[in-house]
């Protein structure tokens, strides 16, 4: 098994490149198609493909099997650095320069939507998470299929943990709470836990809100300085004050992993490619000293749904080929085998049931949170929420600004900017 990094991008750059572009990036597009089939046909031609980072760089070897089973078809991949790839894909689209089919972050898909053809009747996507499902509709259109999906979840270490007198996780944000003081008193951490700060810590901690029953819009506004809302970060901002976590933590790449493979901050929130780097850090007996586990619970228990999903673009010269490459992509045995190749969390939950990931004990949790995973509101305008989001937890970790005045505060920017 290969544990990518790409992991931190899905969730972070997707968000934080789109502040490149404003608006909607496909304005000169017509209006949205009606849905068509794929059919039993074979893929024949040639199809373009965009993909990003590590994906970019495995899919060329990994289409080889689609090609042997379309004898007729090639697959031309493009790899695409992520701090270009926002820019790339509003230039072809303006340009009408796109490829057949793309790799689209999770949380761009609004933005690009108006480029984008309706998913064929034919793809099923009703086997998939249904928080990855949910980021490809904008409006009631369907623009994508999910590809791979990415969440985020408890990790802590499990002899330290012994040490404090836990034999098992959290399951309250009583119990987190606690558990994060335990390890200080007991077990000899610095710290207990860490949370995010600095940039993307909105859409990181938004885990908490949501597991307390808010909700970020109505379907029509904002919904940002909700009493569920203000309740959450409050509970953020105690462990803060309490000096369970550290406001002024190291951010620097590498700072976290080697904490917690330390003892100094035995507990971390993030994705899956964290366990790869955990044990790359650990050496190789530090995978029996940590675990997953699904977050805490409130009135639920439920994380933030990332990752990519693949378009196929109006212009495509080959749409019905690039769909059966998607149908082929999204396949429950190809999603386990891309697993195996990259670490890409599969979209498609009869994935999970193959041996590659079934035999994965750390991964268990992946699976059950992302059940429940929640994807952000399908709007144009969600990158500078989040950016927003990012500016006032600032103030709030470092205790300067009230959860409720950093909630109002934030409604207030956030009902500048609109729905999109």
């Amino acid at each position: 098994m290969k544990h990518v990094r790409r992991g931190a991008v899905a969730l972070i750059a997707i968000g934080a490149l789109a502040l490149t572009g404003c608006g909607r990036g496909a304005d000169t597009q017509s209006a949205p198609d009606a849905a068509t089939t794929i059919g039993s046909e074979p893929a024949t031609g040639t199809i373009t493909m965009w993909a990003m980072g590590a994906e970019g760089e495995a899919l060329p070897d990994f289409v080889k099997t689609f090609e042997d089973a379309n004898p007729g078809v090639k697959v031309e991949v493009t790899a695409i650095p992520w701090d270009a790839a926002y820019s790339k894909i509003q230039t072809a689209i303006a340009g009408g320069t796109t490829p057949d089919i793309a790799m689209m972050g999770s949380t761009w898909m609004a933005d690009f939507a108006d480029a984008f053809q309706t998913v064929p009747t034919d793809l099923d996507t009703s086997g998939s998470f249904p928080g990855a499902v949910s980021s490809t509709k904008v409006g009631d259109r369907m623009t994508g299929a999910p590809w791979y999906v990415d969440t985020r979840v408890l990790y802590y270490r499990t002899d330290l943990a012994a040490k404090a007198g836990w034999t098992k996780a959290p399951a309250t944000w009583d119990e987190l709470s606690q558990m994060a003081a335990d390890m200080q008193s007991k077990a000899g951490a610095e710290y207990g836990i860490r949370l995010p700060g600095g940039n993307d810590s909105f859409q990181g901690t938004l885990w908490m809100p949501w597991s307390n029953g808010a909700s970020l819009t109505d379907g029509k506004t904002w919904t940002l300085d909700t009493p569920q809302m203000v309740e959450a970060y409050e509970y953020y901002q105690s462990f803060f004050q309490k000096g369970i976590a550290n406001p002024a933590a190291d951010r620097s790449s590498g700072a976290q992993e080697a904490d917690f493979v330390a003892g100094k901050t035995p507990m971390l929130i993030d994705g899956p490619f964290m366990i790869g780097s955990l044990e790359k850090v650990g050496g190789a007996d530090f995978a029996g000293k940590f675990t997953t586990a699904v977050l805490p619970t409130k009135e639920s228990s439920t994380s933030f749904s990332g990752g990519a999903n693949l378009t196929v673009f109006k212009n495509s010269k080959n749409a019905h080929s690039a769909w059966k490459l998607a149908q082929w992509l999204t396949d429950p045995a190809t999603q386990a085998q891309w697993y195996e190749k990259t670490g890409d969390l599969p979209a498609v939950q009869a994935a999970w049931k193959e041996q590659a990931l079934a035999s994965q004990p750390t991964l268990a949790a992946f699976g059950t949170q992302l059940e429940t995973a929640k994807s952000v509101p399908a709007t144009t305008t969600w990158v500078q929420v989040a950016a927003a989001g990012d500016a006032v937890l600032e103030k709030v970790r470092l205790g300067t600004q009230s959860p409720a005045d950093a909630m109002k505060e934030l409604q207030s920017k956030a009902d500048a900017l609109g729905m999109g």
